[in-house]
């Protein structure tokens, strides 16, 4: 049985880092800080949202994070320059290993982008990057109103790339996800970018764990 492969965007394929150099014309040295934060607020604000049952769409978490992230650090922003960071949010640069992997896989396995962003937003940072023309398909979350870690979106994973006699396998820099996506039943593969990042100590591990997504083909192979 042939594996669907279903790839987290956002800090997986795309880095929202990449938002650093931007943010230095108001925050300076002060700019990676500021990044992380938005990054980090922009989750934890969809996991609320999810939770509280008010959802709005990755788009309004990401600028609501931004607002928190500068007020965080008693910078300011105009609206013009506002809505100059939320476009240029859509055109994050991918990691260089993306496109080779991606490539390497398509036509071996199923592949699909799966992820808390919105189909158009999804569409423009892959389109950017040319990694869209490499899936099968796109799932997000903005068809059922809430956010991964929510099972409920895994369960959706399956119908929406027809994985249900076949593996669904999902590919992820995010800890929460992967752990998200075993309690729910799949497998899910743990791309540790960073060699500091600890994975939490849930009781539930990773299906497998890489550095690289250029070590994903061989895992894939092997599982």
């Amino acid at each position: 049985m042939n594996t669907t492969l279903a790839f987290d965007v956002y800090g997986t394929l795309v880095d929202p880092m990449g938002m650093s150099e931007l943010l230095q014309q108001e925050a300076g040295t002060e700019a990676d800080r500021v990044a992380a934060l938005w990054r980090e607020k922009q989750l934890e604000f969809s996991f609320r949202k999810g939770l509280m049952r008010v959802y709005e769409d990755f788009g309004t978490c990401t600028r609501q994070a931004l607002r928190y992230a500068m007020a965080t650090h008693k910078l300011t922003l105009t609206k013009a320059r506002e809505d100059e960071l939320m476009t240029a949010y859509l055109s994050l640069p991918a990691f260089p290993d993306a496109l080779p992997a991606l490539q390497a896989l398509k036509g071996h396995y199923p592949l699909y982008a799966f992820s808390n962003g919105s189909y158009p937003a999804l569409e423009k940072v892959l389109g950017h990057n040319q990694l869209l023309e490499q899936f099968n398909g796109l799932v997000s979350v903005d068809d059922l109103k809430t956010f991964k870690p929510d099972p409920a979106v895994y369960t959706y994973a399956r119908r929406a790339t027809g994985a249900w006699d076949n593996p669904l396998c999902l590919v992820s820099s995010n800890a929460w996800d992967v752990i998200g996506a075993r309690a729910a039943g799949l497998k899910a593969i743990w791309v540790q970018r960073d060699a500091n990042k600890v994975f939490e100590d849930w009781g539930i591990e990773p299906t497998a764990v890489i550095n690289s997504l250029s070590e994903l083909k061989d895992v894939i192979e092997n599982l």
